[in-house]
């Protein structure tokens, strides 16, 4: 494993609501309720060794949530998966973007962050109230109205949609996220109690009570922002986050797990970061780079990851095409 591996050990001082596990609960068991709709369409690409596909699942209040699947080419065994989301800011993207899960044997599902940027998702609930211009104060006055309820529910509903496709071996799903990403792939893991692996990388959306005092960057300014302008709001926002907070998800996964940070992370500093490490309830492996930044390890956090997915996951593949195994 490249970097430096260690046993952190950095306390917390998120405390979560007496009715956090009630609220999850209801909150996907609503999500649940709609059908599922899933549609996998395949996408024309030029790649020879990839196919590409075209999803749409139901999320949060039945909206459609976009996703593009890409898997290798000719496979006849079901395959590992890795549901992932991209940073803050991010949708999907574009159909060839990010190929190495699928050119590593996985069934790779990159899901829209619903109303972000080059993705395909609206966020077409109305969420009311004030923010600071982005989504991270959008709804924030409350845990039912807050954006990331959505996109939690999003989430696990991405998970739902991949377990159901006959080319993935529903037993071994997994997460992977960096940044925002990594912030979902904590919550997919407290979320979903029988994931495979988890790997998240420099994860936003962690020690949210203290990421406004603690980072002066985007886009935890806009919690800064938010709190100087709306001052009397402070109290409910910071109650309305503790259901979203990444040390509090954290505290109920289970799947084991490969975690990394940069240790000179301005975007979401360590400080921010270490006690979701530290309070994980699984098997975990916690990579720390001394010298960088919110990239964390880069290229080498990317060579940990796929050696941790091939150790948790197994990826196997054997020759039949994907396009068939869809139909």
């Amino acid at each position: 494993m490249r970097g430096e591996t260690s046993i952190v050990d950095m306390p917390t001082t998120q405390s979560e609501p007496e009715d956090f596990d009630e609220f999850w609960r209801d909150t996907i068991a609503r999500t649940r309720s709609f059908p599922l709709d899933l549609t996998v369409t395949p996408y024309p690409t030029r790649l020879t060794r990839i196919d590409v596909f075209d999803v749409s699942f139901r999320g949060f209040g039945g909206t459609p949530i976009h996703a593009w699947l890409r898997v290798p080419h000719g496979v006849t065994e079901p395959l590992p998966g890795l549901v992932q989301f991209f940073g803050y800011g991010n949708g999907r993207g574009h159909a060839l973007r990010d190929l190495r899960w699928a050119a590593a044997g996985y069934a790779h599902l990159v899901v829209d962050a619903r109303g972000q940027g080059h993705g395909d998702t609206d966020d077409d609930h109305a969420d009311g109230g004030p923010s600071a211009g982005g989504f991270l104060t959008r709804g924030i006055r409350s845990p039912e109205e807050y954006y990331y309820r959505r996109v939690y529910a999003d989430a696990v509903r991405a998970v739902d949609a991949l377990r159901t496709l006959d080319l993935v071996d529903p037993t071994r799903v997994g997460a992977v996220g960096a940044s925002q990403g990594g912030g979902i792939a904590l919550a997919i893991a407290g979320l979903v109690p029988d994931l495979a692996a988890v790997i998240v990388q420099a994860p936003f959306l962690c020690e949210l009570d203290r990421a406004a005092t603690l980072s002066g960057e985007h886009p935890y300014s806009l919690l800064t922002q938010y709190f100087a302008d709306r001052r009397g709001d402070v109290r409910a926002a910071l109650d309305t986050l503790r259901y979203f907070d990444g040390v509090n998800h954290a505290k109920r996964a289970t799947a084991p797990a490969l975690l990394s940070t940069g240790m000179l992370d301005g975007i979401a500093p360590p400080a921010t970061v270490l006690p979701a490490f530290t309070t994980y309830g699984g098997e975990k492996t916690v990579v720390l780079w001394p010298y960088n930044g919110h990239e964390a390890g880069g290229d080498l956090d990317e060579e940990n990851a796929l050696e941790f997915a091939a150790t948790h996951l197994a990826a196997r593949t054997k020759s039949r095409s994907a396009a068939d195994s869809l139909r």
